[in-house]
């Protein structure tokens, strides 16, 4: 039987029964625009997992560790992402985006309580259990949850919503970046950030995961409360479902989870992403040492400072956030098959660009990086509403799930490419531009092989479809038994409100950033 109401709207269940799937759907006057920054409270506090590097030293040393060990914390995380997200996105489609956010915030939390417990014994597994394993599990719930939710919301911009939502997880490092300097800082005095040997205490790591958790929860809630689905029929004013059908690629049908991944449509896009997120991969995770690299002269010393590689990492940074944004609207316009030659096709291009002429100018190096980490973002962001054109919005975040296992693999091919590359030419802090060739060109070859893969791409057959009205007949199963009082309205004040917290912890993100990128070019 549904979760009745009282007079005052309020479910007589409890506070939990507010978790109810039927309590999710949103009155017909429901604001969409509380939506975006619902989203990208949930992606602005699981995006920290990029920043992990800020604190990677000082564990290697409370541990008494290596770098390799301490690293696979980070590894850990990322595969259970891609596995929770293929695993649980049918589950995560079925009880709705508000219980799924709020299971997606206790377990994140609970990653960093468990890991806090791990520091306070120096016990390492502890970290893996629970930043780790725990912790990787709300990544993948947290990412997928509200992507697939923004899609239904904007079916006339799906790349505007998608963008928004995906550039919060991009922009996530760059809030908790100096986030966690500071607090490292605030519970070990002694810690100077602006030190590379300086290092922080085993109770200053302890006391930050504790901080972490308890604040990523709170913001987290901001989602958790805001986020809806639209009522069964509802559609944006104005709007005409038959102009977005008649787009190439666009179909106004649906396909399931189970049946997407037996079409070679989703394949396909599953090299596309992992050659673009393999190439990104092999910008980032050597951006620092690689300007260094490839500037330096006869004599073994680099023209750029340790403080100005800094400033290029803030830079990309901002570069990838701002990717997933713009990158991901225009495919609103140009579509998403043509959006994905950019990403691949000029990015072959930037990669020979880089290679062959990236150490003539610290300029050049620093601009064509920079655009080859957009379109990374990009890549990210445009994704979901390319799923959503091929296979409708009946099932998307559970095939969007299943389809991160590309990133998941992307994430070790990656790095594997080029540190593979990087080891047999040398050691570290005496490679030059040459030793990075034949790593590019690999990428450029990566490349490629996506540009083919996203020409193949074709609208999917029509046997792969749900029967005629299926979707329909789901949205009203999910709202089954939903009274729209008891669910709050979504005013202006409240939108003005979560607007104001979100993009108050981007401008804190990109204002530390460019603090940072500053040194790049003093």
């Amino acid at each position: 039987m549904a979760t009745t109401t009282d007079e005052r709207g309020a479910p007589s269940g409890g506070l939990l029964s507010l978790l109810d799937r039927h309590h999710t759907v949103a009155p017909h006057n429901y604001n969409r625009w509380l939506i975006p920054p619902a989203a990208l409270a949930i992606h602005l506090c699981i995006g920290q997992v990029y920043a992990t590097s800020v604190y990677k030293a000082s564990m290697v040393a409370h541990f008494d560790s290596s770098l390799t060990a301490v690293g696979i914390v980070f590894s850990i995380a990322i595969v259970m992402l891609g596995l929770a997200a293929a695993v649980l996105g049918t589950w995560v489609d079925r009880v709705g985006p508000r219980k799924a956010m709020f299971a997606a915030a206790c377990a994140w939390a609970l990653g960093f309580f468990v890991g806090a417990v791990g520091m306070a014994t120096s016990q390492l597994w502890l970290v893996y259990l629970g930043y780790g394993v725990i912790g990787g599990i709300g990544l993948g719930i947290g990412y997928i949850s509200p992507v697939s939710t923004l899609i239904k919301w904007f079916p006339d911009r799906p790349g505007l919503a998608t963008g928004m939502a995906i550039m919060g997880f991009g922009g996530g490092a760059m809030v908790a970046s100096p986030l966690s300097r500071q607090l490292l800082r605030f519970y070990d005095p002694d810690y100077d950030p602006s030190v590379a040997s300086s290092l922080a205490t085993g109770h200053a790591l302890t006391m930050l995961f504790v901080s972490l958790g308890v604040i990523y929860f709170l913001i987290m809630m901001i989602g958790v409360t805001n986020v809806r689905v639209p009522a069964p029929g509802w559609k944006p004013a104005g709007f005409d479902p038959s102009t977005v059908s008649q787009k190439a690629l666009v179909t106004d049908r649906s396909v399931s989870a189970a049946n997407a991944i037996r079409t070679p449509q989703f394949w396909l896009l599953w090299v596309v992403l992992f050659c673009n997120v393999t190439a990104g991969i092999g910008i980032l995770e050597q951006a620092a040492p690689m300007i260094q690299d490839f500037f330096r002269g006869s004599d073994g010393k680099s023209s750029v400072a340790v403080a100005a590689a800094g400033g290029f990492v803030g830079l990309l940074s901002l570069f990838n956030m701002a990717g997933r944004f713009v990158w991901s609207s225009t495919s609103d316009r140009i579509g998403r098959k043509p959006i994905y030659m950019v990403y691949l096709g000029v990015g072959i291009v930037l990669y020979l660009l880089l290679a062959l002429a990236g150490s003539t100018s610290t300029a050049i190096f620093v601009l064509v990086a920079a655009i080859i980490i957009s379109f990374y973002g990009g890549g990210f962001a445009t994704v979901p509403a390319y799923l959503r054109d091929l296979f409708g919005t009946f099932q998307v975040g559970a095939i969007h799930g299943r389809l991160l296992t590309a990133w998941s693999a992307a994430g070790v091919a990656g790095p594997l490419i080029i540190n593979g590359f990087l080891d047999a030419a040398g050691t570290p802090g005496k490679l030059t531009a040459a030793d990075y060739r034949p790593a590019l060109f690999t990428m450029v070859g990566v490349l490629v092989v996506g540009f083919v893969a996203n020409l193949l791409v074709k609208p999917v057959a029509s046997r792969f479809h749900e029967p005629e009205g299926r979707a329909t007949e789901a949205a009203r199963d999910f709202a089954d038994g939903e009274a729209e009082g008891s669910v709050a309205r979504g005013g202006s004040l409240r939108v003005y409100l979560s607007w104001g917290v979100v993009l108050l912890l981007l401008a804190y993100g990109v204002w530390q950033t460019l603090v940072t990128a500053a040194k790049l070019f003093a």
